[in-house]
């Protein structure tokens, strides 16, 4: 009996910080259905190379990497269906960049809407790995000759620029790279706490984001402390409609959510109201996450020998086709 041979599945997460609501919404989420629906075989990664285009001490680093894996082991990647491991200790990501890199037009890079707006983020810091980052990202993800690629709309852009870079190397040298298809996200995009005009990020400080490692009072604090509109209604602004999506998402009684949308369209949205029951449906959620997240932080053992598994199932993956590729291309 033949085993179906499933497509390979990449997405990647940086370790600038905690894993929060959003991360997890437009992200984790799905990564975890997409593993458990068993059509593909994942591969996710924490892309520490990408993370270092910004200035991050070694062991802020170190300890977001390690956060990070936890956090993501804790809300459902299981790395007996999911190739999950750390970008930097598979070497073959930064070759097959090179070899890349001689190859994309950089006026490619320049039209990159993301490089925009992390130089203007990072204006002391405008350095090549910051422009150079779409062409490392399409490594990543065609180095395993990866089909479907989940991500955000936001996201689409550097998809995109991975199946230009594939179709340059098959007009160059032979069909060889699958061009990756975006599987998008169907949830919410949710803004931040504190500037409910912007995306919720690591960047707008810890206030703007609830993370799966803050704790009961830090999370009813921020709740009850993030920005609203001047009394609800569809067109009030964003605030209150972000706190509606939360409890669309985390509030298992349809009947309460239902209840605060109608008040929140007819102008009548009492926050006073809100804000402790999407709290308190947050904790719910989170509570079990938490609990496994404890256990994994003091079990470093375990998550080392997960990281390392993952590793050489996507060494093993990655040194094939490098070879391949070196051989294509006249290198070997």
């Amino acid at each position: 009996m033949s085993t179906k041979i499933k497509p390979y599945l990449f997405s990647g997460i940086k370790a600038t910080g905690p894993l929060h609501l959003g991360n997890y919404l437009g992200a984790v989420k799905n990564w975890v259905a997409l593993q458990n629906s068993d059509n593909y075989q994942p591969i996710i990664s924490v892309v520490d190379l990408h993370t270092i285009t910004i200035a991050i001490n070694p062991a802020e680093l170190k300890q977001n990497i390690f956060n990070m894996t936890v956090d993501l082991l804790a809300t459902g990647i299981d790395p007996k269906k999911t190739i999950f491991f750390v970008q930097s200790a598979v070497k073959e990501h930064t070759e097959l960049t090179w070899i890349f890199n001689c190859i994309t037009p950089v006026i490619e890079l320049e039209r990159m809407t993301q490089y925009k707006d992390k130089a203007a983020q990072h204006k002391n810091n405008i350095n090549t790995g910051l422009f150079d980052y779409p062409v490392l990202m399409a490594a990543d993800i065609l180095l395993y000759k990866a089909e479907v690629v989940p991500v955000g709309e936001d996201q689409e852009q550097h998809v995109e620029l991975a199946r230009v870079v594939a179709r340059k190397f098959n007009q160059r040298w032979g069909a060889y790279f699958p061009e990756p298809k975006s599987l998008f996200t169907k949830t919410p995009r949710l803004m931040s706490l504190t500037e409910p005009a912007k995306k919720m990020s690591k960047d707008s400080g810890a206030k703007s984001y609830i993370a799966l490692s803050d704790s009961p009072d830090e999370i009813v604090k921020k709740i009850k402390s993030a920005t609203t509109d001047a009394g609800g209604g569809a067109q009030a602004g964003d605030g209150g409609k972000n706190l509606l999506d939360l409890l669309a998402q985390f509030c298992s009684d349809e009947k309460i959510v239902k209840r605060f949308q109608q008040d929140y369209e007819n102008g009548a949205l009492k926050y006073s109201e809100l804000k402790p029951v999407l709290a308190q449906a947050i904790l719910e959620v989170l509570k079990p996450w938490q609990a496994r997240r404890q256990k994994l932080f003091q079990d470093k053992k375990y998550v080392a020998e997960v990281l390392e598994q993952g590793a050489n199932q996507a060494r093993t993956i990655a040194t094939k086709n490098i070879l391949e590729i070196k051989k294509i291309i006249g290198l070997i």
